[in-house]
């Protein structure tokens, strides 16, 4: 069954409601920014109450992809307009949903070419949108390039230099620039494998489901899935960021406008994540078999290396930049162990560290907005000035360092419970990252909001109107929500992990749940 508002499909509605918001940008006057900005809001609003109306509309019990809307379009390529979402994919949708329309607030305080910054943004915003709710793979393709393309302009325009005390480090045209190479190789590379499991299968469709029905009655063989799961494993690896395929990804978050920064680390991250999950693993189980082993000791790197250079930073959005990198770490390894506890803690992780750093991100856009400072032992003292700001830092730092109550420690346990049996070295390992983290987090905390008031921040405002503390407000309703009340999302996930886990395997699995002991045999290299 399709659901419909006002006769527009649901899934039509929540993607098309951002471009549609981009083309009425486009026809408004630019000495109208006060009416872009309520087009923009309006429309980030319309796929925000789409996706709560996927998630809370999901029937757990059927599973499978629901909301389906296909239309035929290239007949004799197979291709075709077909969306859908499964408990995986309707999670992050909803994440989207409430980083873009926080980002869109957020955006407010862009004060130049306002017109032209909101069309980008919201065709960023219709491009992830496209990419979770696609199931063609020209069309996923196609929106996966569109999210990336409006991250030049983004940052190129309206980012920043990356300084420390009056010293550029990077400029914001070598950051965009180097952002752009990698994402762009890693796409093409990505393309390579998609196009070659295309041609090798004898494809006659485009058309994810019958591609996954058709592999199911009659799989590829071993040799060639174990030949192009690395092609896309590491293709879109390159924006999960997988290490060391990563430094592009810190200096993109430190360059970059507090929105964009927002969507980067918040969502555009979790695209590498999910295609390797949806394409790599669901498509080439044998393949998965084979690599998934070295992708977890690839994501100890991620997590430990990515914590040790976050110490070391002392530019905030550097320390949340190389945060985000380790903390993606624990979504791969959770996707490395294949087993349904800890893939429904990877989902559940992309949706809880998405929210935390969009948080984080929002936060020091409104420092460095009133200090005009990053660096981290240039500040200190401001909670005197701003303490509701102040406050929502604490809990930012929390749900990072996975403090109970918080949607990350819910995340977290489960990708540690169920790899334990996989990997346990690695989750040792991971343990120790967590501990790393609580030490950065809270030397940023007590660096930038605790100790004497400095008489330089004297002029510094907090977010005093209820405008101003809606993003923070929502994003953190949002942490705690799922921290204390997980149970209705893990159950949302589950419902897709456990058939895909089993088509994965090859062997029957139990429900993915929060009380599940079941774990696959270890496969440690």
């Amino acid at each position: 069954m399709v659901s419909a508002v006002l006769g527009v499909p649901l899934l039509v509605l929540i993607l098309l409601a951002p471009m549609a918001g981009a083309l009425m940008i486009a026809l408004l006057p630019e000495h109208r920014p006060a009416l872009i900005r309520r087009v923009a809001v309006t429309a980030a609003s319309l796929s925000l109450a789409g996706a709560v109306y996927a998630i809370l509309t999901y029937n757990t019990a059927a599973g499978g992809y629901q909301h389906e809307v296909c239309v035929p379009w290239i007949h004799s390529l197979g291709i075709g307009f077909h969306l859908g979402v499964d408990g995986i994919s309707v999670v992050l949708v909803l994440l989207h949903a409430l980083c873009a329309f926080t980002g869109v607030l957020i955006s407010y305080a862009i004060p130049q070419r306002v017109k032209e910054y909101f069309i980008f943004y919201l065709t960023l915003i219709t491009g992830v949108f496209g990419v979770f709710l696609s199931l063609d793979l020209f069309f996923f393709y196609f929106f996966y390039e569109m999210a990336v393309i409006p991250m030049y302009p983004l940052i190129g325009v309206w980012g920043s230099d990356v300084k420390e005390r009056g010293v550029v480090k990077f400029s914001k045209e070598y950051a965009t620039m180097k952002l752009t190479i990698y994402l762009t190789l890693g796409a093409v590379v990505a393309l390579v494998g998609l196009l070659w499991l295309y041609v090798s299968a004898g494809a006659t469709t485009f058309d994810l489901v019958a591609l996954q029905q058709q592999f199911a009655g009659s799989p590829l063989d071993p040799g060639l899935q174990r030949a192009i799961f690395p092609l896309l494993a590491i293709g879109f690896g390159v924006i999960a960021p997988m290490w060391p395929l990563h430094s592009w990804s810190p200096i993109g978050h430190a360059a970059a406008p507090s929105a964009v920064s927002m969507l980067h680390a918040g969502v555009l991250m979790k695209l590498g994540s999910y295609a390797i999950i949806r394409l790599a693993v669901g498509l080439l189980p044998a393949g998965a078999q084979t690599w998934l082993p070295w992708l977890a000791v690839v994501c100890v790197m991620n997590i430990v290396y990515g914590g040790l250079v976050a110490m070391a930073q002392r530019d905030l959005k550097l320390i949340i930049g190389y945060s985000s990198s380790s903390h993606m770490g624990y979504v791969l390894l959770g996707i490395a162990c294949l087993s349904p506890l800890a893939l429904n803690g990877a989902v559940l992780l992309m949706f809880a560290h998405g929210i935390m750093t969009a948080l984080a991100f929002a936060l020091v856009g409104h420092l460095y907005d009133q200090t005009h400072t990053r660096y981290l032992p240039d500040l200190g003292g401001l909670a005197h000035q701003a303490p509701f700001i102040a406050g929502c830092g604490v809990i930012a730092a929390m749900a990072s360092s996975g403090l109970p109550g918080l949607a990350n420690f819910v995340a977290e346990l489960l990708v540690f419970l169920g790899g334990w049996v996989v990997y346990p070295v690695q989750m040792i390992l991971g343990v120790l990252g967590v501990v790393i983290t609580a030490i950065y987090m809270l030397r940023l905390v007590r660096g930038t909001f605790f100790g004497p008031s400095k008489p330089v921040f004297a002029r510094v405002t907090d977010a005093t109107t209820a405008f101003a503390k809606l993003p923070y407000l929502v994003l953190i309703g949002a942490l705690l929500a799922v921290g204390c009340w997980p149970g209705p999302l893990t159950r949302i996930i589950a419902s897709a992990t456990e058939p895909f886990i089993q088509q994965a395997t090859q062997q029957p699995v139990r429900a993915a749940t929060l009380t599940s002991t079941t774990q696959p045999e270890s496969h440690s290299p």
